[in-house]
């Protein structure tokens, strides 16, 4: 009965919710839109902490907050990257974590896209010459995009998802072409 009586007491408690970001709206929009022509469905994220200190996890979570919603733009992360269209990936590759983000590279479908999320991913950061780290994610796996910040921003996150999704048509052409070479 006291917890009843607090609450009675206390009243709503609750912040009111901002709203988003009016740029990362206008990203989404153009994301929506350019994740239903190129795949005709949504387009399905795998996350990959290769040795970060979660800075960048936290961003990435936050895509999924109620402000940002990443969700209502035709975009939700998958448990497999069998499942995966996009690799977002954080951190410098820790010596552990080289075999299993190749493994999780080879495992996604082409055409498949990796972003590089945070400078630690880019450079190393605080990491680099580390005796733990291999070195940025480009020396590991093929990047598409990388993405600067420590960590950046929601609204960076999804900028670098968006031209990532740029590299699709010419992905497709540069295929057409390898197959039409091959067939003659």
């Amino acid at each position: 009965m006291l917890l009843l009586s607090k609450i009675w007491r206390t009243g709503i408690a609750t912040e009111v919710l901002q709203a988003g970001d009016p740029n990362s709206i206008e990203i989404g929009r153009i994301l929506e839109q350019r994740i239903k022509r190129l795949l005709g469905r949504a387009l399905a994220i795998r996350e990959v902490d290769a040795g970060s200190c979660n800075g960048c996890e936290l961003e990435i979570t936050g895509l999924t907050s109620p402000i940002y919603d990443m969700e209502r733009f035709g975009m939700h992360f998958v448990a497999s990257p069998r499942h995966a269209d996009l690799l977002l990936v954080t951190g410098p590759v820790t010596r552990n974590m080289e075999v299993p983000l190749r493994k999780t590279y080879e495992a996604t479908p082409a055409p498949r896209f990796v972003v590089a999320v945070g400078d630690c991913a880019k450079t190393c950061g605080v990491f680099k010459d580390s005796y733990a780290v291999v070195g940025p994610v480009d020396r590991v796996i093929p990047v598409d995009v990388s993405i600067s910040g420590c960590p950046p921003e929601p609204t960076d996150i999804l900028r670098g998802i968006l031209q990532a999704l740029d590299r699709l048509p010419r992905l497709q052409v540069a295929e057409r072409r390898a197959t039409t070479q091959a067939v003659r």
